[in-house]
Protein backbone atom coordinates (compact mmCIF):
# COMPACT_ATOMS: atom_id res chain seq x y z
CA UNK A 1 0.00 0.00 0.00
CA UNK A 2 1.21 3.52 -0.65
CA UNK A 3 1.11 6.12 1.84
CA UNK A 4 1.16 9.60 0.73
CA UNK A 5 1.94 12.40 2.89
CA UNK A 6 0.14 15.75 2.63
CA UNK A 7 1.19 17.25 5.69
CA UNK A 8 4.27 15.85 7.33
CA UNK A 9 4.10 16.97 10.86
CA UNK A 10 7.72 17.81 11.09
CA UNK A 11 10.39 18.67 8.39
CA UNK A 12 14.07 18.37 9.73
CA UNK A 13 16.93 20.86 7.57
CA UNK A 14 20.00 19.44 8.09
CA UNK A 15 22.61 21.95 6.76
CA UNK A 16 21.63 25.81 6.96
CA UNK A 17 24.22 27.40 3.87
CA UNK A 18 22.80 29.42 1.39
CA UNK A 19 20.35 26.66 -0.02
CA UNK A 20 19.44 24.89 3.32
CA UNK A 21 18.61 28.34 4.60
CA UNK A 22 16.37 29.15 1.31
CA UNK A 23 15.18 25.71 1.53
CA UNK A 24 13.60 25.42 4.75
CA UNK A 25 12.34 29.03 4.23
CA UNK A 26 10.54 28.05 1.42
CA UNK A 27 9.05 24.97 3.27
CA UNK A 28 7.77 26.68 6.25
CA UNK A 29 6.41 29.61 4.22
CA UNK A 30 4.22 26.38 2.60
CA UNK A 31 2.77 25.58 6.34
CA UNK A 32 5.25 22.82 6.74
CA UNK A 33 6.57 22.35 10.42
CA UNK A 34 9.98 23.36 9.71
CA UNK A 35 13.41 23.01 11.93
CA UNK A 36 16.81 23.48 11.33
CA UNK A 37 20.15 22.39 12.65
CA UNK A 38 23.51 23.40 11.15
CA UNK A 39 27.32 22.02 12.32
CA UNK A 40 28.29 25.42 12.67
CA UNK A 41 25.51 26.03 15.56
CA UNK A 42 24.06 29.48 13.16
CA UNK A 43 20.62 30.04 13.96
CA UNK A 44 18.01 30.98 11.11
CA UNK A 45 16.65 34.05 10.90
CA UNK A 46 13.57 32.23 8.60
CA UNK A 47 12.72 29.12 10.85
CA UNK A 48 13.65 27.30 14.00
CA UNK A 49 16.70 25.73 14.73
CA UNK A 50 18.05 23.51 17.45
CA UNK A 51 22.05 22.60 18.29
CA UNK A 52 20.50 19.32 18.69
CA UNK A 53 20.93 17.25 15.70
CA UNK A 54 18.66 14.30 17.64
CA UNK A 55 16.31 17.03 18.86
CA UNK A 56 15.70 18.11 14.93
CA UNK A 57 14.98 14.51 14.31
CA UNK A 58 12.81 13.69 16.69
CA UNK A 59 9.31 13.28 15.60
CA UNK A 60 10.72 14.12 11.60
CA UNK A 61 8.90 12.76 8.60
CA UNK A 62 10.96 14.18 6.33
CA UNK A 63 14.97 14.95 6.58
CA UNK A 64 16.54 17.35 4.25
CA UNK A 65 20.03 17.08 3.81
CA UNK A 66 21.45 20.22 2.45
CA UNK A 67 25.20 19.98 2.80
CA UNK A 68 27.94 20.75 0.52
CA UNK A 69 29.55 17.14 -0.31
CA UNK A 70 29.68 13.96 0.04
CA UNK A 71 31.68 13.54 2.95
CA UNK A 72 29.41 16.00 4.97
CA UNK A 73 26.38 14.16 4.13
CA UNK A 74 28.40 11.15 5.74
CA UNK A 75 29.56 12.60 8.43
CA UNK A 76 26.29 14.05 9.43
CA UNK A 77 24.03 10.63 8.67
CA UNK A 78 26.99 8.57 10.37
CA UNK A 79 25.78 10.78 13.61
CA UNK A 80 21.81 10.71 13.53
CA UNK A 81 21.46 7.82 12.07
CA UNK A 82 20.24 6.33 15.16
CA UNK A 83 17.99 8.97 15.74
CA UNK A 84 16.26 8.25 12.67
CA UNK A 85 13.03 6.42 12.80
CA UNK A 86 12.12 3.70 10.49
CA UNK A 87 9.27 5.93 8.41
CA UNK A 88 11.55 8.66 8.41
CA UNK A 89 12.68 9.03 4.76
CA UNK A 90 15.96 11.24 4.29
CA UNK A 91 15.89 13.48 0.92
CA UNK A 92 19.39 14.52 -0.13
CA UNK A 93 19.53 17.52 -1.86
CA UNK A 94 23.91 18.11 -2.17
CA UNK A 95 25.47 17.89 -5.00
CA UNK A 96 27.78 14.50 -4.73
CA UNK A 97 29.69 12.08 -6.70
CA UNK A 98 27.81 8.81 -8.34
CA UNK A 99 29.55 6.52 -6.27
CA UNK A 100 28.63 8.52 -2.74
CA UNK A 101 25.05 8.84 -3.99
CA UNK A 102 25.08 4.91 -4.31
CA UNK A 103 26.78 4.17 -1.02
CA UNK A 104 24.32 6.76 0.77
CA UNK A 105 21.36 4.67 -1.14
CA UNK A 106 22.84 1.52 0.36
CA UNK A 107 23.26 2.43 3.64
CA UNK A 108 19.65 3.73 4.12
CA UNK A 109 17.84 1.63 2.16
CA UNK A 110 14.04 2.13 0.89
CA UNK A 111 14.10 5.80 3.14
CA UNK A 112 16.37 7.50 1.21
CA UNK A 113 15.57 9.71 -1.82
CA UNK A 114 18.52 11.09 -3.88
CA UNK A 115 17.32 14.70 -4.98
CA UNK A 116 20.22 17.12 -6.39
CA UNK A 117 18.55 20.03 -7.52
CA UNK A 118 18.78 22.44 -10.49
CA UNK A 119 18.66 25.84 -9.49
CA UNK A 120 20.18 27.97 -6.60
CA UNK A 121 18.60 30.55 -4.54
CA UNK A 122 16.18 32.27 -6.32
CA UNK A 123 14.85 29.34 -7.85
CA UNK A 124 14.45 28.05 -4.37
CA UNK A 125 12.21 31.18 -3.24
CA UNK A 126 10.24 30.87 -6.12
CA UNK A 127 9.32 27.28 -5.66
CA UNK A 128 11.05 26.78 -9.36
CA UNK A 129 14.25 24.69 -8.71
CA UNK A 130 14.33 21.23 -11.13
CA UNK A 131 14.82 17.89 -8.51
CA UNK A 132 16.38 15.18 -9.95
CA UNK A 133 14.90 12.47 -7.78
CA UNK A 134 15.95 9.12 -7.42
CA UNK A 135 13.93 6.61 -4.87
CA UNK A 136 12.47 3.09 -4.34
CA UNK A 137 9.07 2.24 -5.27
CA UNK A 138 6.60 3.91 -3.22
CA UNK A 139 8.97 6.48 -1.35
CA UNK A 140 8.81 9.36 -3.63
CA UNK A 141 5.11 9.20 -3.79
CA UNK A 142 5.16 9.66 -0.16
CA UNK A 143 7.47 13.15 -0.24
CA UNK A 144 6.20 14.28 -3.51
CA UNK A 145 4.31 17.17 -1.88
CA UNK A 146 7.38 18.54 0.17
CA UNK A 147 9.54 18.27 -3.07
CA UNK A 148 6.75 19.82 -5.31
CA UNK A 149 6.53 23.05 -2.57
CA UNK A 150 10.10 23.16 -3.70
CA UNK A 151 10.07 22.86 -7.66
CA UNK A 152 9.21 20.08 -10.40
CA UNK A 153 10.54 16.77 -9.68
CA UNK A 154 12.19 14.77 -12.32
CA UNK A 155 11.80 11.27 -11.68
CA UNK A 156 14.77 8.82 -12.11
CA UNK A 157 16.18 5.59 -11.74
CA UNK A 158 18.52 5.28 -9.22
CA UNK A 159 20.90 7.48 -6.85
CA UNK A 160 24.14 7.15 -8.76
CA UNK A 161 22.10 8.25 -12.45
CA UNK A 162 20.63 11.60 -10.51
CA UNK A 163 24.01 12.33 -9.32
CA UNK A 164 25.81 12.04 -12.68
CA UNK A 165 23.40 13.75 -14.45
CA UNK A 166 23.63 16.89 -11.65
CA UNK A 167 27.41 17.05 -12.61
CA UNK A 168 26.64 16.84 -16.13
CA UNK A 169 24.48 19.95 -16.03
CA UNK A 170 26.95 21.83 -13.84
CA UNK A 171 29.19 21.21 -16.27
CA UNK A 172 27.14 23.19 -18.88
CA UNK A 173 27.25 25.61 -16.67
CA UNK A 174 30.75 26.12 -15.73
CA UNK A 175 30.67 26.21 -19.50
CA UNK A 176 28.49 28.63 -20.36
CA UNK A 177 29.68 30.97 -17.23
CA UNK A 178 33.40 30.51 -19.31
CA UNK A 179 31.62 31.35 -22.56
CA UNK A 180 30.57 34.79 -20.95
CA UNK A 181 33.85 35.17 -19.92
CA UNK A 182 35.09 34.62 -23.00
CA UNK A 183 32.74 36.88 -24.76
CA UNK A 184 32.87 39.51 -22.04
CA UNK A 185 36.61 39.56 -22.60
CA UNK A 186 36.23 40.02 -26.49
CA UNK A 187 33.82 42.93 -25.90
CA UNK A 188 36.61 44.95 -23.30
CA UNK A 189 39.20 44.21 -26.37
CA UNK A 190 37.22 46.13 -28.45
CA UNK A 191 36.32 48.54 -26.46
CA UNK A 192 32.47 48.51 -26.13
CA UNK A 193 30.47 49.26 -23.15
CA UNK A 194 29.73 46.87 -20.53
CA UNK A 195 26.18 47.53 -20.10
CA UNK A 196 26.03 47.43 -23.93
CA UNK A 197 27.32 44.19 -24.55
CA UNK A 198 25.37 42.45 -21.62
CA UNK A 199 22.31 44.16 -23.46
CA UNK A 200 23.10 41.93 -26.59
CA UNK A 201 24.04 39.24 -24.81
CA UNK A 202 20.96 38.66 -22.97
CA UNK A 203 19.20 38.49 -26.66
CA UNK A 204 21.30 35.41 -27.60
CA UNK A 205 21.81 32.08 -26.33
CA UNK A 206 23.17 33.39 -22.78
CA UNK A 207 20.54 35.41 -21.90
CA UNK A 208 18.96 33.68 -18.97
CA UNK A 209 22.61 33.82 -17.29
CA UNK A 210 22.72 37.39 -18.42
CA UNK A 211 19.43 38.46 -16.77
CA UNK A 212 20.13 36.03 -13.49
CA UNK A 213 23.55 37.53 -12.93
CA UNK A 214 23.49 40.94 -14.53
CA UNK A 215 24.09 42.80 -11.41
CA UNK A 216 27.27 40.42 -10.60
CA UNK A 217 28.81 41.43 -13.70
CA UNK A 218 28.29 45.05 -13.79
CA UNK A 219 29.24 45.12 -9.75
CA UNK A 220 26.31 46.60 -8.30
CA UNK A 221 26.52 46.58 -4.68
CA UNK A 222 22.90 44.66 -4.53
CA UNK A 223 24.93 41.56 -5.79
CA UNK A 224 27.27 41.42 -2.62
CA UNK A 225 25.17 38.47 -1.65
CA UNK A 226 26.45 34.91 -3.78
CA UNK A 227 23.54 32.98 -4.81
CA UNK A 228 26.24 29.48 -6.24
CA UNK A 229 29.69 30.18 -5.52
CA UNK A 230 32.79 29.42 -7.89
CA UNK A 231 33.96 26.77 -5.29
CA UNK A 232 31.21 24.91 -4.81
CA UNK A 233 31.16 24.69 -9.02
CA UNK A 234 34.67 23.90 -8.92
CA UNK A 235 34.04 21.14 -6.45
CA UNK A 236 31.29 19.92 -8.55
CA UNK A 237 33.52 20.08 -11.91
CA UNK A 238 36.15 18.18 -10.10
CA UNK A 239 33.56 15.64 -8.86
CA UNK A 240 32.82 15.10 -12.67
CA UNK A 241 36.35 14.18 -13.46
CA UNK A 242 36.83 11.89 -11.09
CA UNK A 243 33.78 9.76 -12.03
CA UNK A 244 34.16 10.37 -15.56
CA UNK A 245 38.15 9.76 -16.12
CA UNK A 246 37.61 12.24 -18.77
CA UNK A 247 38.94 15.72 -18.64
CA UNK A 248 37.15 18.67 -17.89
CA UNK A 249 38.29 21.78 -18.80
CA UNK A 250 35.79 24.11 -16.90
CA UNK A 251 37.35 22.88 -13.99
CA UNK A 252 40.94 25.13 -14.65
CA UNK A 253 39.09 27.60 -16.22
CA UNK A 254 37.18 28.30 -12.69
CA UNK A 255 39.99 27.60 -10.52
CA UNK A 256 41.87 29.78 -11.82
CA UNK A 257 40.32 33.01 -11.38
CA UNK A 258 41.40 35.69 -9.22
CA UNK A 259 38.04 35.68 -7.34
CA UNK A 260 37.61 33.90 -4.01
CA UNK A 261 35.55 30.51 -4.11
CA UNK A 262 33.32 32.18 -1.86
CA UNK A 263 32.49 34.48 -4.55
CA UNK A 264 29.00 34.68 -6.58
CA UNK A 265 30.17 31.83 -10.14
CA UNK A 266 29.73 35.11 -12.06
CA UNK A 267 32.48 36.46 -11.31
CA UNK A 268 34.40 33.84 -13.11
CA UNK A 269 33.08 35.70 -15.88
CA UNK A 270 34.15 39.47 -15.29
CA UNK A 271 37.96 38.03 -15.33
CA UNK A 272 40.14 40.25 -17.52
CA UNK A 273 42.03 39.08 -20.61
CA UNK A 274 45.24 37.48 -19.96
CA UNK A 275 47.96 40.16 -19.73
CA UNK A 276 49.73 41.16 -22.83
CA UNK A 277 52.71 39.92 -20.98
CA UNK A 278 52.22 36.24 -21.80
CA UNK A 279 51.08 37.07 -25.38
CA UNK A 280 54.50 38.72 -26.08
CA UNK A 281 56.27 35.39 -26.88
CA UNK A 282 53.26 34.27 -29.22
CA UNK A 283 53.42 37.59 -30.87
CA UNK A 284 56.88 37.36 -31.28
CA UNK A 285 56.57 33.94 -32.61
CA UNK A 286 54.66 35.09 -35.31
CA UNK A 287 56.51 37.80 -36.30
CA UNK A 288 58.99 35.19 -36.98
CA UNK A 289 56.67 33.60 -39.25
CA UNK A 290 55.96 36.18 -40.91
CA UNK A 291 59.43 38.20 -41.41
CA UNK A 292 61.46 34.57 -42.15
CA UNK A 293 63.55 36.11 -39.19
CA UNK A 294 64.88 33.73 -36.51
CA UNK A 295 65.65 36.54 -34.41
CA UNK A 296 61.79 36.89 -33.29
CA UNK A 297 61.72 32.88 -32.55
CA UNK A 298 64.82 33.32 -30.03
CA UNK A 299 62.97 36.10 -28.47
CA UNK A 300 59.82 34.01 -27.90
CA UNK A 301 61.53 30.78 -27.17
CA UNK A 302 63.70 29.81 -24.08
CA UNK A 303 67.33 28.74 -25.22
CA UNK A 304 66.50 25.01 -24.59
CA UNK A 305 63.40 24.69 -26.35
CA UNK A 306 62.22 21.98 -28.72
CA UNK A 307 60.30 21.98 -31.58
CA UNK A 308 57.96 18.75 -32.15
CA UNK A 309 55.65 17.37 -34.73
CA UNK A 310 55.26 14.82 -37.57
CA UNK A 311 56.98 15.85 -40.99
CA UNK A 312 56.97 13.89 -44.04
CA UNK A 313 55.22 10.87 -41.71
CA UNK A 314 58.57 11.27 -39.65
CA UNK A 315 58.66 12.27 -36.34
CA UNK A 316 60.80 15.72 -35.51
CA UNK A 317 62.28 17.06 -32.62
CA UNK A 318 64.13 19.92 -33.25
CA UNK A 319 66.39 22.20 -30.80
CA UNK A 320 66.20 26.00 -30.91
CA UNK A 321 68.93 26.26 -33.20
CA UNK A 322 67.55 23.67 -35.91
CA UNK A 323 64.20 25.38 -35.73
CA UNK A 324 65.90 28.76 -36.40
CA UNK A 325 68.19 27.18 -39.58
CA UNK A 326 64.93 26.45 -41.28
CA UNK A 327 63.99 30.45 -41.62
CA UNK A 328 66.00 32.19 -44.14
CA UNK A 329 65.06 36.07 -43.12
CA UNK A 330 62.79 36.69 -45.39
CA UNK A 331 58.92 36.35 -45.78
CA UNK A 332 57.14 33.22 -47.90
CA UNK A 333 56.28 34.20 -50.99
CA UNK A 334 52.69 33.86 -50.29
CA UNK A 335 53.00 35.93 -47.03
CA UNK A 336 49.71 37.85 -48.00
CA UNK A 337 47.31 35.29 -47.98
CA UNK A 338 48.72 33.59 -44.55
CA UNK A 339 46.89 34.10 -41.24
CA UNK A 340 47.79 33.25 -37.32
CA UNK A 341 45.44 33.28 -35.06
CA UNK A 342 45.86 32.69 -30.71
CA UNK A 343 42.94 30.46 -30.23
CA UNK A 344 43.78 29.96 -26.56
CA UNK A 345 45.61 30.72 -23.15
CA UNK A 346 45.56 29.90 -19.99
CA UNK A 347 47.83 30.61 -17.54
CA UNK A 348 47.76 29.05 -14.19
CA UNK A 349 50.34 30.40 -11.99
CA UNK A 350 54.10 30.59 -13.27
CA UNK A 351 53.37 28.16 -16.56
CA UNK A 352 50.24 28.38 -19.05
CA UNK A 353 49.27 26.81 -22.13
CA UNK A 354 48.59 28.26 -25.73
CA UNK A 355 46.90 26.90 -28.64
CA UNK A 356 47.33 28.46 -32.13
CA UNK A 357 45.84 27.75 -35.68
CA UNK A 358 48.06 28.91 -38.57
CA UNK A 359 46.99 28.42 -42.30
CA UNK A 360 50.16 28.64 -44.50
CA UNK A 361 48.92 28.40 -48.56
CA UNK A 362 47.52 24.48 -48.27
CA UNK A 363 48.46 23.73 -44.98
CA UNK A 364 46.82 24.26 -41.70
CA UNK A 365 49.04 23.68 -38.49
CA UNK A 366 47.65 23.45 -34.86
CA UNK A 367 50.25 24.54 -32.22
CA UNK A 368 50.45 23.87 -28.90
CA UNK A 369 52.48 25.75 -26.29
CA UNK A 370 54.01 25.33 -23.03
CA UNK A 371 55.30 28.73 -22.04
CA UNK A 372 56.86 29.54 -18.15
CA UNK A 373 57.57 32.78 -16.55
CA UNK A 374 60.93 33.27 -15.81
CA UNK A 375 61.04 36.85 -13.21
CA UNK A 376 58.52 39.16 -15.18
CA UNK A 377 59.03 37.17 -18.41
CA UNK A 378 57.56 34.84 -20.35
CA UNK A 379 58.96 32.47 -22.40
CA UNK A 380 58.03 29.59 -24.98
CA UNK A 381 59.27 26.57 -23.30
CA UNK A 382 58.28 23.98 -25.80
CA UNK A 383 56.32 23.81 -29.11
CA UNK A 384 54.55 20.91 -30.18
CA UNK A 385 52.32 20.89 -33.86
CA UNK A 386 49.84 19.20 -36.17
CA UNK A 387 49.47 19.68 -39.80
CA UNK A 388 46.48 19.30 -41.46
CA UNK A 389 47.64 18.26 -45.37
Amino acid sequence: MVIRMTAPHRIAVLGLGRMGEAIAARLAAQDHDVVGWTRSGRASDAVKTTTDPGEALAGADVVVLALFDGPACRQVLDGVRDALRPETVVVNTGTVAPAEAAELARLLGPSYVHAPVLGSVPAVAAGALKILAAAGPGTLDRVRPVLEALGTVRPLDDASTAAALKLVANNSLAGSVLALRDALQQADALGLPRAEALDILELGQLGGLVARKRPFLLDEPAASAAEFTIGALAKDMALLGDASGLPVRNAAGLTGTPAGPEADIALAATVPAVDDAVLEPLRAYVRGHATGDPAHFRDAFLPTAHVEGVRDSAFVSWPLDEYCALFKGSPAPDEPTRSRRVDSVEVHGTVATATMTLVHGPDTFTDIFLLVRTDTTWRIANKAYHRHA
